[in-house]
């Protein structure tokens, strides 16, 4: 069942939206060669205790993982996609590092993600990379006005996406966000324009493309159940963010 959000409850995801984004920008500044993936994590904690919020993955439990989420973090390296836990491995310089959260606020969640290259210097792949990544978050999130489709979405990520050349993670797309982190509908990172679900107002989502360097749309399971890595070995980027669909377009939850 899709719940369509009033305009109060509109900015109250896009409160807990503000927070996601300051932790996010935090965790950023802090990413740096020599620093553990757990201290990016408590350093979210840390945060996230001090502005009164509830992070929303500790503990998430979904049928298939085979344990409940250790991190208030998802922190994803290199090779693998989406879902990494956070441990004590040391980030390296020239590493490429997707982060990924969400926090419930009075009750509302709000959820994104960003990639970026850790330290100097930066392989230009991996900066196309990226650079792809977020113009198909753009791209669909530009497309995600009243009257459009749910597939004219997933339709404007995959152009980007696959015009330059690149994989998408494949059984895996964005969701509905509110009162639960996962909420339908699903949204897809491909699509047929003009298909699916009708975007109207009060219509709360995250749209989150995640792209692979290798091309191949394949991906492996860590042992631990949780981090997913691409078949190939080739690098991968992840950009997330929460919009909401108003009478004057895509309003974006989890930016500045």
């Amino acid at each position: 069942m899709i719940e369509m959000k009033t305009r109060t409850e509109v900015d109250a995801v896009d409160a807990a939206g503000t927070v996601v984004h300051e932790i996010l920008a935090a965790v950023r500044e802090a990413a740096a060669p020599g620093v553990r993936t757990a201290d990016l994590d408590r350093l979210a904690h840390r945060l996230m205790r001090e502005a009164g919020v509830r992070p929303s993955f500790l503990g998430y439990h979904p049928r298939w993982a085979p344990m409940p989420y250790p991190g208030v973090l998802c922190v994803s390296l290199n090779d693998a996609v989406v879902h990494g836990i956070p441990d004590r491995t040391k980030l390296r310089a020239g590493d490429l590092l997707s982060v990924d959260c969400a926090v419930h606020l009075n009750g509302w969640c709000a959820d994104a993600a960003f990639s970026m290259v850790v330290g100097a210097p930066a392989d230009p792949g991996d900066l196309a990379l990226i650079e792809a990544t977020e113009r198909s978050l753009a791209a669909g999130i530009a497309a995600a006005v009243p009257g459009a489709r749910l597939g004219d979405v997933g339709h404007a990520i995959a152009q980007v996406a696959r015009g330059a050349g690149y994989g998408m993670l494949a059984d895996h797309g964005g969701h509905g966000v509110g009162r639960s982190m996962h909420e339908d509908p699903h949204v897809p990172n491909e699509a047929t324009a003009g298909r699916g679900l009708v975007l109207r107002p009060g219509l709360v989502i995250a749209i989150e493309p995640m792209l692979i360097a290798g091309g191949t749309d394949a991906y492996r399971h860590d042992p631990d159940g949780w981090t997913l890595r691409t078949a190939d070995g080739s690098r991968a980027a992840h950009a997330e963010h929460t919009i909401a669909i108003t009478e004057d377009g895509p309003r974006v939850l989890t930016a500045a």
